[in-house]
């Protein structure tokens, strides 16, 4: 019998051994790696090819939802489970958008968790533990973004998934950085970086610069310990702001 494959990816050594422990007492699953960064579990995922892997959102370099949208895009065929500390139904929308096949909380009980790799290995999807297919999570995908358009209001990008370029902008305003220094750093025009400013607030359903920077360290899209070296005034300059 040919066991389930699963990578690891989590900056926690404890949780990453505890992790392990649960699975490996499973005969048909085995830990084939685990990594604490995102970047290395990207290039370590493509080289390895498991066949599930379980995703913290909070990973240094690359988050989560970037790395899963990375690495479906190359391989489909590897099922992601997003795991993270904090739970909204915004969360689960953004996680399966970005290509996940489950997503818990990190207080899972171990049966679910293993029944949640059993089910996405065998090319099923886990949401609020209800297993569906590719048909049903499509119409679950609908339901909740007409739900989610109907609390924030209609906008076609609503919680689309933030480009790479995006994600690099909506971490340096975590660091408060203004749109000046953000063009000085990506080597872009402030121009630019107000039209990414203006789609990242549209993507995010928020008002300004401070929200969406709350928004993504609330969610574990950005760490805080990659903010710690400015101040955090994340107004940034009010004049080029958009």
């Amino acid at each position: 019998m040919k066991k389930i494959g699963v990578m690891i990816v989590d900056d926690h050594p404890l949780f990453r051994q505890g992790l392990r422990r649960v699975l490996e007492a499973e005969k048909d699953i085995e830990v084939i790696t685990e990594i604490d960064d995102g970047q290395e579990a990207l290039r370590l995922a493509r080289e390895l090819i498991p066949d599930v892997v379980l995703m913290d959102i909070n990973l240094p370099s690359m988050n989560g939802l970037q790395v899963t949208r990375s690495l479906k895009a190359d391989l489909p065929n590897i099922a992601v489970i997003m795991l993270t500390a904090y739970h909204d139904d915004e969360q689960v929308f953004h996680a399966i958008r970005a290509g996940a096949a489950a997503y818990y909380p990190k207080d899972v009980t171990p049966h679910k968790l293993v029944d949640a790799v059993r089910q996405v290995a065998a090319g099923h999807y886990v949401i609020e533990d209800n297993v569906l297919d590719k048909p049903q999570v499509a119409a679950w995908l609908l339901k909740e973004f007409e739900q989610l358009e109907g609390v924030w209001g209609d906008t076609e990008e609503l919680f689309m998934p933030l480009s790479p370029r995006e994600m690099e902008i909506l971490q340096l305003i975590t660091r408060g950085l203004s749109n000046k220094e953000i063009a000085h750093e990506l080597g872009i025009s402030q121009q630019t970086v107000k039209n990414h400013m203006t789609s990242i607030l549209r993507k995010l359903a928020v008002n300004d610069r401070t929200q969406a920077a709350l928004y993504a360290l609330r969610r574990g899209w950005v760490r805080l310990q990659d903010t710690a070296s400015r101040s955090p005034d994340l107004t940034g300059d009010k004049r080029s702001s958009p």
